[in-house]
């Protein structure tokens, strides 16, 4: 690395990272990508192997990671925590899921795909809670349909405020079953919308950057990835004052690296990017780098029978095209709850098969219900927001290092009544909903995910129009160091109900313009 040639320095290759890339890559800008894993090769990584051959039969290593969606199938492609640590108070745990594979968590995302409203960029003018972007959705919007049209988004347009259209792709039009026109008419006669889940169809289901834009920006011929190195500071010159490079450590060696950069482009999430800016002491004149983390709110809601579905896979004759749906946020919309502020949406799944947990019973009418319940069960899950708070922090816990010697995050966030207040709501609401729909309540769910096991960590290093009170401007620079921009999560300041990917990949094309913007004026 001791030859400099490239223009901009970009730390993580997920959505964010990648979109950077591809952005400025494409506008002649030369940039050097490092990233802390290697490159994922599926022809030579993937095997099947069955489950009893493995030491923990597939499930998850008790203590690895803390996501039951991650399991010992795929327990490789992530962080152990024996590798990289992270600390959290004795009385609030925190979930943190993190893997290192050029592509990030790209390669492993769900798809949901939603735009914010100015519900959420604007949230305080309509609760007067915390602080508003200091952009809206006019801002994204043509950034946006950019993203929407490059990932293939498909949905069904409502038309809704706090539902934002996409620009569709494809419209989604799947006829709704009979069951679910039930609850499609109980919902309108509560003020509620059913539509449907809106999602990035990708190439074959696949919408990474792996497939959707660092293709594009290497065949530019302007972006160079340096895969397995471990960013472990960001170096300021101490002239100007401004980021000149960073200390690297090379995964497999261990050998320590510097890279000389003009401008810098972090992406490398949420805590990760904070923690870089935490340990290497720079962009914190504000003091909240690292305050505000919030994440997204997941819990159950209720379940229940569908009558005409009630033995039908004993027999053999399954219902078919029982069919899923999204509830669009209707709380806190024309009305204001007494009891919590913001919102949530459910997402529908009818036609499931039930879990032995949710039956009042055992022994032999236990087997008799799980046969006669199979395929019978509606139920929904809960996606909520999170306030943020100056109190859900991260901060450098120095005690600790991880194998390559840097010192790791703590972690100090709980949920708070507004959440749990939420949540009994979507609970209620489900539960009358799926009764006026002439279904059998079985039971509500209070289950709920612990913080940041929606895997949506935001927030971090906020951006806003005030130096005082946030670390990024409008456009994803420091307010104290310009050729530093940050494009991931840790800019958003409120995070609504939505998967983050659409909004952090359009903030990130929106910053990369803007950049290669105030290059080619001179401006950096």
């Amino acid at each position: 690395m001791a030859v400099q040639d490239h223009q901009v320095l970009i730390i993580g290759s997920g959505h964010a990272g990648g979109m950077a890339a591809y952005v400025l890559a494409q506008k002649g800008i030369r940039c050097l990508m490092l990233n802390a894993g290697p490159v994922a090769d599926l022809s030579r990584d993937r095997r099947s192997v069955p489950g009893h051959e493995m030491a923990y039969r597939g499930l998850m290593e008790p203590g690895a990671i803390g996501d039951g969606a991650i399991g010992e199938n795929v327990l490789s492609a992530f962080v152990h925590p024996s590798e990289v640590p992270y600390t959290h108070d004795a009385d609030k745990p925190y979930v943190w899921v993190r893997n290192r594979v050029v592509g990030g968590r790209s390669v492993f995302w769900s798809r949901q795909s939603f735009r914010l409203s100015d519900f959420e960029f604007k949230a305080k003018d309509h609760d007067g809670y915390g602080e508003n972007w200091p952009i809206g959705h006019a801002d994204l919007a043509p950034y946006y349909e950019r993203v929407e049209a490059m990932y293939r988004v498909t949905g069904r347009p409502e038309g809704l405020p706090q539902f934002p259209d996409s620009k569709f792709t494809t419209i989604n039009e799947t006829a709704d079953s009979d069951p679910l026109k039930k609850v499609i008419a109980a919902g309108k006669s509560r003020g509620i919308t059913i539509s449907k889940g809106r999602q990035s169809l990708g190439i074959d289901g696949f919408a990474s950057s792996v497939n959707l834009m660092l293709p594009d920006a290497l065949a530019s011929g302007n972006l160079t990835i340096a895969p397995n190195a471990i960013v472990r500071e960001l170096t300021i010159d101490k002239t100007t004052g401004r980021v000149n490079g960073a200390h690297f450590i090379d995964r497999h060696t261990r050998r320590e690296l510097h890279v000389k950069a003009p401008v810098v482009v972090l992406a490398a999430g949420t805590l990760e990017s904070t923690r870089l800016l935490l340990n290497s002491g720079i962009a914190n004149s504000s003091g909240v780098l690292g305050r505000y983390l919030f994440d997204q709110y997941y819990g159950g809601t209720a379940f229940a029978v569908v009558p005409e579905a009630v033995g039908r896979v004993r027999q053999g004759k399954p219902m078919q095209g029982f069919g899923n749906g999204l509830i669009a946020p209707f709380r806190n919309v024309t009305t204001r709850e007494k009891a919590f502020i913001r919102r949530y949406v459910v997402n529908l799944n009818a036609g499931a098969n039930p879990s032995p947990e949710i039956l009042a019973t055992y022994g032999a009418d236990l087997d008799r219900k799980m046969a006669d319940y199979a395929g019978a069960i509606c139920q929904g899950g809960m996606m909520g927001e999170v306030l943020p708070r100056y109190e859900n922090h991260v901060r450098i816990n120095k005690e600790v290092k991880d194998v390559y010697g840097i010192p790791v995050l703590h972690v100090s966030a709980a949920y708070t009544d507004n959440e749990r207040n939420m949540h009994q709501d979507a609970q209620d609401s489900m539960a009358d909903l799926f009764q006026g729909a002439g279904f059998e309540l079985l039971t509500k769910s209070a289950s709920h995910r612990e913080p940041g096991q929606s895997v949506h960590e935001l927030g971090t290093c906020r951006m806003g129009d005030n130096p005082k009170t946030s670390v990024l401007n409008k456009w994803n620079q420091s307010h104290d160091i310009a050729n530093l921009l940050v494009v991931d999560g840790s800019a958003f300041v409120t995070g609504g109900w939505q998967n983050p990917t659409l909004t952090l990949s359009a903030l990130s094309m929106r910053a990369a313009e803007h950049l290669a913007e105030l290059m080619r004026r001179g401006d950096l």
